[in-house]
């Protein structure tokens, strides 16, 4: 059978799998009591990818059909540090799976969209999770968190998405937050007006807030970097390619 490598970010962990990335998302979505639900948010790697930090000979080993003949949906190979030991290049694409099942496949660039908002919200998914306001754009934001030379609190490596803020991207005191499904909406005008009066270009929203998001509010898509090397990009398409090209997984994304 054919194999796969999978990075998964919720939560962080290499898998080996015998299935394809749709039949991946939904087993790690749904699984196969049908029972709980959870996006999911996953990496396909590789196959021959190689890294000292992982035994894979050991994990492909175990990847081996069941008795019946069936796929093998999943073999850990590892669940701790993972993110910062796969470098970009291994990198084939991104695959954001919705609570019943829906996935969508994103492909990688290099190329970061521009941006004139004032004000960004960012939810770091691998290896922290906290939600954050920012000053800072995506590149200058992850450069912020991975370079020692420019902060005191780095990570080694970083997966993170920028989410909507509406009109309160331009104007928090008083811009539209219509269609936002953020709770306590008056703490997010607060924490993005305190950044127009201090020095720091961050603030945290929600220090202990999960990693799974509605990827309704994505704003453009999901960023993966690691010291050192340059950012990803996984632009999420518009709303209107969403509607009438993947019409099933977007109404599966309102949910």
């Amino acid at each position: 059978m054919e194999r796969h490598l999978y990075l998964s970010m919720i939560p962080e962990a290499l898998i080996a799998s015998h299935l394809d990335p749709e039949s991946f998302g939904v087993y790690y979505a749904v699984g196969n009591a049908k029972k709980s639900r959870s996006e999911a948010m996953f990496f396909e790697l590789d196959p021959t990818f190689r890294h000292e930090y992982f035994d894979m000979d050991a994990g492909y080993k175990r990847l081996v059909p069941h008795e019946d003949g069936s796929p093998k949906r999943s073999v850990y190979i590892s669940i701790y540090r993972v993110l910062e030991h796969v470098p970009p290049s291994a990198i084939q694409k991104f695959y954001v799976t919705t609570k019943d099942g829906r996935t969508l496949g994103l492909n990688p660039t290099y190329s970061i969209p521009e941006s004139m908002d004032e004000m960004h919200l960012y939810q770091e998914i691998a290896p922290v999770h906290p939600r954050v306001a920012s000053t800072l754009g995506p590149e200058a934001f992850f450069d912020l968190l991975c370079d020692p030379e420019k902060s005191m609190v780095t990570v080694p490596a970083l997966c993170f998405v920028e989410l909507r803020l509406g009109g309160m991207a331009q104007d928090p005191e008083f811009g539209s937050a219509q269609g936002l499904p953020y709770s306590n909406i008056d703490h997010y005008r607060q924490c993005l007006s305190e950044l127009r009066t201090k020095t720091v270009s961050v603030k945290m929203v929600d220090r202990i807030h999960p990693a799974a998001i509605s990827f309704r509010t994505v704003k453009s898509g999901f960023y993966l970097g690691s010291a050192g090397c340059n950012l990803l990009f996984f632009p999420m398409p518009s709303e209107e390619v969403l509607r009438t090209e993947y019409y099933t997984w977007w109404r599966s994304a309102q949910m």
